[in-house]
């Protein structure tokens, strides 16, 4: 007879342990007790009680219903449920199938320590194993504990009788410290059920697509079936034939507990229960469709947050494994509605882009990111993990033209200066600013142009010169408040300097960056719409924000979610420049002193909503832009190819981009309460002083047409249109900024305006959507 060996051993001496007990001698804890230690000399060196260290849990991204789920984040599939969400029979089926004496021991049971003896005696190996609930569900804790290494993780699950005497000794302290019901619904929590479901709430949405409270008998006996080897009998990976077999088990065993009859068995047997694999969404990519730009962007809010941990890569693992219940500010009627909107102008595999931001003004809550392009990491058109809309990495932006002229306004207005402060615009305006050659040089002077002299020349001011976005009226402007004012504003509005050249020249030659006024500086939707949120705000500046709760694993709510505002101009400055700003979308204000715009159907496309707005074109049409915003809603959108900044999207695209931007913003307007911007004082929009002098500086008075390309983009031919007219009938809107003579693609809406004088661009690299990174100064820098 071969020699027995330890483990062997140790089930003698529970067999004796259990005569003893039969005989009363002992009571069974006791001596269960007893037979651990006479097995191991090492019993005493283990800790008397079990660490039981939190789990990994999954976290939850949720829509701003806190229902909708955008994505969810984890290491580990598992989220934590009391045994009051799970349906009954399933702790009935696990007991029944893994540990039938459960609540009849003390965490080792001799008898079936017995019973295995026997078993694998007869086998000659181990056919059968002695682990009850409680020693599995040590197991389990030893091998999750996230402070073990990869060595002593092996060693909690291998094949040894130091494991067994490990868990049997961790068992009987357990059950001294947890109640039965305490220890199943831990255990139920922790357990493995195959295809990367850890946990019967990940189980059951994993094979079911339900919650653990509505699993009927048949389902939750399959789920108890695969514990004992989870990825073999997965109905997801091989079949159901043999899940489906293991189900039967469990329940015929369960016939054995009393858990239910045999009738009730054999009427689960007979039901063959449909697996239909739920969605398991993890991180960004596996967000809902077009919803992962957004994802992107809250997650890199959340990398910066200190709340989460001390690192980014904390913070990363902290969302991976810290069971986070996250509301986001995403709309998704907004953003369904503007990613449908983008795809409409540009399908997803087009080279050019559509990216497009809405935010809430007064909160700063981010409501919706969209663009034409899938968030993916696999190769192919129309696949990226760029940044197209919010910025980041290596994304600096795109060039948003005579939006810019928000600005200068903003200053002048701050500096005092009204809405009547008229001015004789001429084609070419010879500035202050030097430029020593190219086309927009004058004498050694910077001197931009109008787009279409016709319709922008002579005497203009802040209505009339912002609604048909007058160049040589605002470079003057900007001559008179100051460029390092305007670029000051900007800043206080939220625009960032990402490009590094940009950022040099807001640092330290702000005042001699004039071309600033045109929008060479590289920007970003989202920067553009929050931008403009402030004013319908009232003046008050709020950082984007993608939260509006957030709680642990543990449901304590946390204090990140608050938005971060404070006041950027008076609302005095805000309400004036607004009057202003509705004049290019073809509304009056409250001193009817408009007289044409660039975008003039988007009042229309509002059904007369309140609404102020602007374009914005850069040279040659490379880009096309439009922000709006109502009382209560701002959106901007920028076409551009972000691949390429050079490949020019056409003046044709830019009534549709206006169109994509009003859409989404009606869409979002629907059942808010109908509201007017406030009037701004009449001391506001009109001087009692005289009129301002004109410059000194010699000026071109030619009206001879001859547009130049740089700096402001703004000559004077048409814009160059694309492939994407919309056979409308928009007479205007050449193309804004660009300067051209008047938007290709109409579409109706009667727009009389031509565009915009734009400014110039930056240099593109190559790469997969990967955005502008303006390798080179923008060509309307005009210094």
């Amino acid at each position: 007879m071969p020699p027995l060996n330890r483990m062997t051993r140790l089930t003698l001496l529970a067999v004796v342990a259990g005569a003893v007990v039969a005989a009363g001698a002992m009571p069974a804890a006791a001596l269960a007790n007893w037979a651990v230690e006479q097995s191991a000399p090492a019993y005493d060196t283990l800790p008397e009680v079990l660490k039981h260290p939190t789990t990994a849990q999954a976290s939850y991204l949720y829509a701003n219903d806190g229902k909708t789920v955008v994505t969810t984040f984890y290491d580990e599939n598992r989220r934590d449920v009391t045994l009051a969400e799970v349906a009954p029979v399933v702790p009935q089926a696990v007991v029944a199938a893994e540990d039938a004496r459960f609540y009849s021991h003390h965490g080792v049971d001799l008898k079936g320590v017995l019973r295995a003896v026997v078993a694998n005696g007869a086998s000659g190996g181990v056919s059968q194993g002695a682990s009850t609930l409680t020693m599995q569900y040590v197991r389990n804790v030893l091998k999750s504990d996230p402070s073990l290494s990869t060595e002593q993780r092996a060693e909690a699950t291998e094949q040894t009788p130091a494991r067994k005497i490990r868990e049997a000794r961790y068992a009987l302290a357990v059950e001294k410290e947890l109640s039965k019901e305490q220890i199943l619904e831990r255990y139920l929590n922790i357990a493995y059920f195959g295809s990367g479901a850890y946990g019967i709430y990940a189980a059951a949405h994993t094979y079911f697509s339900k919650d653990p409270a509505q699993l009927t008998l048949s389902e939750a006996s399959l789920l108890a079936g695969l514990l004992q080897s989870p990825e073999a009998d997965s109905p997801l990976n091989g079949g159901i034939e043999r899940a489906l077999s293991r189900r039967d088990y469990v329940l015929t065993a369960m016939t054995g507990t009393g858990a239910i009859t045999a009738a009730q068995a054999e009427t689960a047997k007979a039901d063959t229960p449909v697996v239909k694999r739920g969605a398991n969404p993890n991180d960004c990519t596996a967000s809902r469709q077009g919803w992962g730009f957004f994802c992107d962007y809250f997650r890199s809010w959340w990398r910066d947050q200190d709340t989460f941990g001390d690192t980014a890569e904390d913070r990363e693992q902290a969302l991976r494994q810290g069971g986070y219940r996250i509301v986001t500010t995403l709309d998704p009627k907004l953003q369904n509605a503007a990613q449908a909107q983008v795809t409409k102008v540009y399908g997803y595999t087009n080279k050019r882009a559509l990216p497009m931001a809405v935010v809430e003004p007064g909160t700063g809550k981010v409501l919706a990111l969209a663009v034409n392009r899938r968030y993916s990491a696999a190769a192919g058109a129309g696949n990226t993990m760029n940044q197209l809309v919010a910025g980041g990495t290596g994304i600096h932006g795109y060039q948003a033209g005579s939006t810019f002229k928000m600005f200068t306004m903003l200053a002048a207005l701050e500096a005092g200066k009204t809405l009547d402060t008229r001015f004789d615009a001429p084609t070419k305006l010879t500035t202050a600013w030097p430029e020593a050659t190219g086309p927009a040089s004058c004498d050694g002077y910077w001197c931009p142009r109008n787009a279409n002299p016709a319709w922008m020349d002579g005497k203009r001011d802040m209505w009339t010169g912002f609604g048909r976005s007058v160049n040589t009226y605002f470079v003057w402007l900007e001559q008179q408040v100051g460029a390092d004012k305007t670029i000051e504003m900007a800043q206080r509005l939220g625009i960032r300097f990402r490009h590094p050249d940009n950022a040099s020249h807001a640092a330290t030659d702000a005042a001699g960056w004039g071309s600033f006024v045109l929008g060479v500086s590289l920007t970003t939707p989202l920067d553009l719409a929050n931008a403009y949120a402030t004013l319908a705000a009232d003046g008050v500046y709020c950082s984007p924000l993608p939260v509006t709760a957030v709680t642990d694993g543990t449901g304590r709510q946390l204090d990140v979610a608050n938005p971060s505002c404070g006041p950027a101009i008076t609302p005095e400055i805000a309400r004036a420049a607004t009057d202003a700003a509705r004049c290019p979308v073809g509304q009056e204000g409250a001193f009817g002193r408009c007289d044409g715009g660039t975008a003039t159907a988007v009042s229309d496309l509002l059904g007369g909503r309140a609404v102020a707005g602007k374009t914005g074109s850069s040279t040659d049409n490379m880009t096309e832009s439009f922000v709006a915003y109502t009382p209560q809603l701002a959106a901007a959108a920028i076409a551009a190819n972000p691949d390429t900044p050079t490949d020019a999207v056409g003046a044709a695209v830019l009534s549709k981009v206006y169109r994509a931007v009003a859409s989404t913003l009606a869409t979002g307007s629907a059942g808010l309460e109908v509201k007017d911007f406030p009037a701004p004082q009449r001391e506001s929009a009109f001087s009692p002083e005289p009129e301002p002098t004109e410059p000194e500086k010699p000026r071109d008075e030619s009206h001879d047409g001859n547009g130049d390309n740089s700096h402001d983009n703004g000559d004077d031919r048409p814009g160059r249109g694309d492939d994407n007219n919309d056979n409308g009938g928009n007479n205007g809107d050449s193309g804004n900024d660009n300067g051209s003579g008047g938007d290709s693609g109409s579409d109706g809406g009667g727009d009389t305006g031509s565009g915009d004088s734009g400014s110039g661009s930056g240099d593109g690299r190559p790469g997969r959507g990967g955005g502008w990174s303006g390798g080179s100064q923008p060509s309307g820098q005009g210094r």
